[in-house]
């Protein structure tokens, strides 16, 4: 039932309708503004996770000499960030480490979860001359055993140094061409690319990059990691 106010009906009914638009006003920005931070959580909520992508590797991928901020998985992951992809990167790489080491603590150094790994391993090898055979069937067997888990794989390749002899070298240089295409998966022909032999972008030993030589590498090999994700993310038909 409306209330009567007699003769002042006119003169209450009007301030009362306004009073009550007004509150009603206020109340519906309120939850309006309530509602912002919600559909926000909830968009978020909704948001693909990250890909979770493992850079297994030696001293040249786990920052020798550099801060953490300044090693390729960082950089890698920043760069990638900044062309809209939503990435984790984890730095799996071991300073010395061979491709035996490499496949030896592949299981503990690549946790359940991940998506995708870049193997740049090979250039402690390559050093201390190890039987290119030796580091064909410790990559073989990291890429064999990856592939089983479901985990996507992008190899990087490395070149033997040249006073080895050319022996040498037409045993090692093709090991990383030739696993690419015996397992399908993507190759990056030699990680060094733009960096090696250049006294800029290296550190005093000329061999692992300085934090300029490591933004050259990320710059040089992103295309090829942003083709390798999004076949990663890719829907299976």
């Amino acid at each position: 039932m409306s209330p009567s106010y007699g003769r002042f009906r006119g003169g209450v009914e009007g301030p009362r309708r306004r009073f009550l638009a007004a509150v009603m006003t206020a109340a519906l920005g309120a939850l309006m503004a309530m509602a912002g931070p919600v559909r926000a959580e909830t968009a978020a909520a909704g948001a693909a996770p990250p890909i979770r992508l493992a850079v297994l590797g030696d001293s040249l991928t786990a920052g020798y000499g550099l801060p953490a901020s300044a090693a390729f998985p960082a950089r890698l992951q920043k760069a990638l960030q900044d062309k809209g992809i939503n990435v984790d990167v984890l730095n799996a790489g071991v300073s010395g480490d061979t491709s035996s080491g490499g496949r030896d603590r592949l299981d503990w150094s690549i946790p359940e979860g991940t998506q995708a790994v870049m193997v740049e391993l090979g250039a402690n090898d390559a050093l201390r001359g190890i039987d290119p055979a030796v580091t064909r069937a410790a990559l073989d067997e990291i890429i064999t055993r990856l592939k089983a888990r479901g985990i996507a794989v992008m190899l990087c390749g490395m070149y033997a140094p040249r006073n080895f002899g050319p022996d040498y070298v037409a045993r090692f240089d093709p090991i990383y061409p030739e696993l690419a295409k015996q397992h399908d998966v993507p190759l990056y022909p030699f990680f060094l690319d733009g960096v090696a032999g250049n006294a800029k972008l290296t550190q005093p030993d000329g061999m692992h990059p300085t934090a300029e030589g490591v933004d050259v590498i990320v710059e040089r090999v992103l295309p090829s990691v942003q083709a390798f994700l999004g076949k990663v993310v890719a829907p299976k038909s």
